[in-house]
């Protein structure tokens, strides 16, 4: 039986209002004071709250300010009685919150009309909720699939790697992997597919399992360009709901120590090594081609570069460094990488320290963006 929680303290209109919806079918429960009309709205979360606006102690506007604060009651229709007919009055109680409104002296059939609106949108609401409730367990499944199919952190002689993902609020595109394609070469990779949602993580998890298979076919894995050629064929937008996705892929001989890669409209590596006067010195792997899956066929640019010992190679998305430091104003790529610097010369064996600095930047308490890095380290 649906529950109405009756909050007056005049007795005459409790007793009108109780007989008229009892007699509906409803369930009532009756408080005298705001007080007490608090704690039975806690106990009971009826779907509907009838509540005076005049009265002693806590009036009918705090008593909604505080039902529509708690997060269990936030579908409960809120409907006040007054006898203030004034556009300035309806204003003050629907910034409050109030959901509906009922003049004095109370016509039962206007009553009875709009207790059944109110129950028709609190059931709506209802719904809603519910639906969120579901996607939101929905997405936070997916999520925790995408960071199940994740790499783990490698620590070999010859080169470590690790890595954060710290996905945003919502389920979000980035992936990453890297394995062994022989006893020497080996495949790394980082990439971003546009927009959010199970939408954007899907074509990711498919780019995953495509590469851990070598699917593609007839590509040449040695060979990063021919790589995002298999990929821009395979994931043309037209045909994956309008999606697009940029991608970093790279592969180091370690015998050679050499480095093959090629970008499809990603943000840039960023290698960083000590030089014989023990200063910092940065090589940018720049964006070598456009996404993939915008056009039919781009030209992906394939280049190959000498790894000096103990120097770090960063991959990242964007998400790392278009965070608001205000309102207006974005951190940015050039102030990351020097970040990066700070990062590498002092603590560069720790990426929690490094997202750190990063969050005590942001603006905001959450990233608007997946976020994430991977550093590999060559020795």
């Amino acid at each position: 039986m649906t529950q109405i929680l009756i909050i007056d303290d005049d007795e005459t209109i409790q007793f009108l209002l109780n007989k008229t919806l009892s007699r509906s079918g409803y369930e009532i429960i009756l408080a005298s004071d705001g007080k007490d009309g608090l704690a039975k709205a806690i106990k009971f979360r009826p779907a509907m709250i009838i509540c005076d606006w005049l009265m002693p102690e806590i009036d009918g506007l705090e008593v909604c300010r505080q039902v529509k604060a708690i997060p269990q009651l936030s579908t409960t229709f809120f409907l006040l009685l007054t006898s203030r007919g004034t556009v300035e009055d309806r204003v003050e109680g629907l910034d409050a919150g109030s959901d509906d409104f009922l003049c004095k002296p109370i016509e039962m059939h206007e009553l009875l009309a709009r207790v059944r609106a109110g129950l028709r949108l609190h059931q709506l609401s209802q719904d809603l909720q519910r639906q969120k409730e579901l996607l939101e367990a929905e997405l936070a499944e997916a999520a925790e699939y995408i960071r199940s199919i994740l790499p783990e952190p490698m620590r070999e002689s010859q080169i470590t790697i690790d890595f954060r993902f710290i996905p945003s609020r919502q389920l979000g595109g980035d992936s990453f992997d890297y394995f062994w394609l022989d006893d020497e070469h080996l495949v790394i990779y980082l990439l971003d597919v546009s927009g959010h949602g199970l939408r954007a993580a899907l074509p990711s998890i498919s780019v995953i399992n495509l590469l851990r298979s070598r699917g593609l076919y007839q590509v040449n894995y040695y060979q990063p360009s021919q790589v995002l050629n298999g990929l821009n064929q395979t994931f043309q937008m037209t045909r994956n709901n309008d999606k697009y996705f940029t991608i970093w892929y790279g592969v180091y001989n370690y015998k050679k120590r050499k480095l093959s890669y090629a970008n499809a409209g990603h943000p840039p590596g960023i290698l960083l090594f000590f030089d014989d006067q023990g200063q910092i010195q940065k090589q940018v792997f720049k964006n070598t081609g456009l996404p993939i899956g915008m056009f039919p066929e781009p030209k992906f640019q394939e280049i190959e570069i000498k790894v000096p010992r103990l120097s770090s190679l960063y991959l990242f998305s964007d998400g790392i460094y278009e965070i608001n430091i205000d309102e207006d104003k974005l951190l940015g790529i050039h102030e990351f990488i020097n970040l990066l610097y700070k990062y590498q010369q002092n603590n560069g064996n720790n990426l929690d320290y490094l997202l750190q600095k990063v969050k005590n930047f942001n603006y905001y308490p959450y990233f608007n963006d997946d976020l994430s890095i991977m550093q590999i380290d060559f020795f």
